[in-house]
Order: C-alpha cells, then structure tokens, then sequence
C-alpha cells in the first residue's frame, strides 16, 4: 500500500501494489490449479474479500463444506492481502494457521473477509472471517501468519 497525492489536490488516497485484475493474473499463473475457485471480490487498504467457488468435490456427507476447504480460503485471502500490499511475492509462506470452525456451512460459495494486522519485513498477520452466502453469522474464523522472503542472512550455520 503506497500513499498518492491526487494531482491538484491536498489530499492523501492509498493505493495497493497490485490491482484485482493483477491478483487473478498471478494466481492463474502461479497457481493454476486451483485459480478458478477463487475470485477478488472487494479490494481495500490491508483488507480483502475472497470468494470460494463451491463445487462437488468441496462436500462432506450431509452437504457441509470441509474444513480443508474453508482452510484453503482462509489461507488464499490472506496471501492476495499481502500480494496487494507488498506486490508479487511467490515464496511468502505460511508458518502458523488457528482456524476455529463455527457452524456447519451451507453447500453454496463461501465469502472471505481478510485483513492484514501487521506487516513487516519478514512477517505478516491476517484474520480471516469466512461467510456462507446462505447463513448470516460467520462459519469459520481463523488467525494466519506467513513468513515474507526477504535479505538473506548467513549468521546461521548450514
């Protein structure tokens, strides 16, 4: 996230390194596999809206959406967050994921609201809330944070 003045005006507007067009090219090129799952909805200053496209494999028994799912959601809405903020980063990481699952999601696509927390040089932050279309409260929480490439240090033996 940058800081622009407008030309001819006084006052600041944030800018994100990568626009939501940006963030569906990388992840058709760097992730091809799993791109058409998942589309940019909303797109604001360290915050994010992600929406989970919701297919057959998605489903448990009973016509509940599984964790791994939810998880991935979670996992990918924090990582375009970052994407956005920083610009391309293919090896940011996750190093530590709590998700707590709150009630039993409908079988229908599922909403991500991202925001970034902290994000410093090596490490960022997310808190994830995550929408059923079909059940108002929350479905799932969840708290990530991933580890960003940066200088590498050679204080450590190999």
């Amino acid at each position: 996230m940058t800081l622009r003045r407008r030309q001819g005006s006084s006052k600041l507007q944030m800018t994100t390194k990568m626009s939501i067009d940006e963030l569906h090219g990388f992840l058709e090129r760097e992730f091809p596999q799993v791109a058409g799952e998942f589309r940019v909805e909303k797109l604001g200053h360290h915050s994010i809206t992600v929406r989970r496209i919701i297919g057959r494999k998605d489903l448990r028994p009973g016509g509940s959406v599984s964790g791994p799912s939810m998880f991935g959601l979670a996992d990918v809405a924090v990582y375009l967050a970052i994407l956005a903020a920083l610009g391309p980063r293919e090896l940011a990481v996750t190093t530590s994921c709590s998700i707590d699952f709150m009630r039993k999601p409908k079988p229908c696509d599922l909403l991500a609201e991202a925001r970034l927390l902290k994000l410093g040089l090596r490490l960022a932050v997310g808190d994830v809330l995550i929408y059923s279309e079909a059940v108002e409260p929350p479905v799932a929480r969840a708290s990530m944070t991933y580890s960003i490439p940066g200088v590498r240090h050679d204080s450590f033996p190999r």
